[in-house]
């Protein structure tokens, strides 16, 4: 197999940020690829929910992933083993989020025209990803049940720009105290208009539920 691309992201030089996260969604728009923004802290299971995801989409959609990371192509070589489809890693250079100018460094070496959705896994925090525009047509998210249900309430930026939050590795629920409900409830604080799907990326459940959403949003957005 061949090695995975590295692309290593400079640091955007343009001022207004949200100008051009604007200019990228619409020149997306007039390619129709859809591009999805997921953030979440480390370890909440990102590249694992991809791969449920991804196998469960990539019959019905062409697929793309750009894997952003400080360092190591770990992710984008895991993608690409588990699920076939083109998958690329981007370098920050140290900087902990990725901001439209710097997806679109990354786009560049994507063949859009060959694709109707990629998909972003942004840089592993919950503050700074949150904080800038990456063009994206819709933003979401994964929180584990073992950071807590109270993370909506000391994060709120995050859970405020999400359209989507996923609440992972539902399996482990009886060993931690993490309050479903309240989470929901914390979430919809936040954002009344988010959906919430409980899944385990790890068995897959609730997976289906999640690849149905995604399915639907990118061909209402065809459609528009």
């Amino acid at each position: 197999m061949d090695s995975v691309k590295i692309i290593e992201i400079k640091k955007s030089v343009f001022a207004d940020n949200e100008q051009d996260a604007n200019s990228l969604r619409q020149e997306l728009k007039e390619k129709g690829v859809f591009l999805l923004n997921l953030m979440s802290s480390p370890g909440s299971g990102k590249t694992t929910t991809l791969i449920q995801l991804i196998n469960r989409l990539k019959d019905r959609l062409r697929i793309a992933v750009m894997e952003a990371d400080i360092d190591s192509d770990v992710d984008a070589v895991k993608i690409r083993e588990a699920t076939g489809i083109p998958s690329i890693q981007l370098h920050t250079g140290g900087m902990c989020h990725l901001d439209a100018e710097m997806t679109r460094q990354g786009l560049d070496n994507v063949e859009l025209e060959q694709l109707d959705l990629v998909i972003l896994e942004n840089v592993g925090n919950l503050v700074c990803p949150a904080e800038f525009d990456t063009g994206a047509v819709c933003n979401a998210m994964i929180l584990s049940v073992p950071e807590g249900s109270d993370k909506p309430l000391k994060y709120p930026l995050m859970f405020s720009v999400c359209d989507m939050v996923v609440i992972n590795k539902m399996d482990v629920l009886p060993y931690f105290d993490f309050n479903l409900q309240k989470c929901k409830e914390n979430i919809h604080l936040r954002n009344p208009k988010a959906q919430v799907i409980p899944i385990c990326a790890k068995s897959g459940e609730g997976t289906e539920v999640l690849a149905a959403w995604l399915l639907e949003q990118v061909k209402h957005w065809k459609q528009q």
